[in-house]
């Protein structure tokens, strides 16, 4: 078993530059379209707001890495899914809520990012000043209103794939629909 270990071990940095474009390669162009939209910041519902890619973008939620091995079809329905396990309702006992994306949390604080404000922002919490989280039945993910095409969404299924292990063929729109 620890020669197993040792193997892994010395081969996981061949195994993870297999996984991942290098950093000075320039992605395909359906992946470049990808990359535009996914980091558009003149769209308030760009993914890059909340999801970070090859060093890029913000890590508020989910990595987007774990989808990049699914099929296009696959990946165009987690976008597009409205609800997501990861969002609370955060009710503090002023009465004012959020929804926010839990961070990390002690015996005395909690950290959510709240979701509420564009871009995101990280709210420190005395847990005192928190009355209640929940499920959230109300938050969207984004891209749900965004509005993106067919091919808007394959080109950022096209970024994703790149920039998660470097793969590089189209992604057809047909293959999101």
């Amino acid at each position: 078993m620890r020669s197993l270990w040792l193997l892994l071990w010395m081969t996981y940095p061949a195994i993870s530059a297999e996984l991942q474009p290098a950093a000075e390669s320039k992605p395909p162009a359906q992946a470049a379209r990808g990359q535009a939209t996914f980091l558009d910041e003149a769209t308030a519902t760009h993914c890059g707001a909340c999801h970070a890619l090859a060093r890029k973008g913000t890590a508020v939620g989910p990595d987007l890495t774990r989808l990049a091995r699914l099929s296009p079809r696959a990946i165009a329905m987690a976008i597009r899914a409205t609800r997501t396990q990861y969002v609370q309702e955060v009710k503090l006992k002023d009465g004012s809520e959020f929804p926010g994306m839990p961070v990390a949390y002690d015996e005395s604080t909690l950290q959510f990012y709240d979701l509420g404000a564009k871009p995101p922002t990280l709210r420190k919490l005395e847990r005192k000043d928190v009355a209640s989280t929940s499920d959230n039945a109300n938050w969207k993910h984004l891209p749900e209103s965004a509005g993106y095409t067919p091919r808007q969404l394959a080109d950022v299924i096209a970024y994703i794939k790149w920039a998660s292990y470097g793969d590089t063929r189209a992604v057809r729109p047909d293959d999101v629909e």
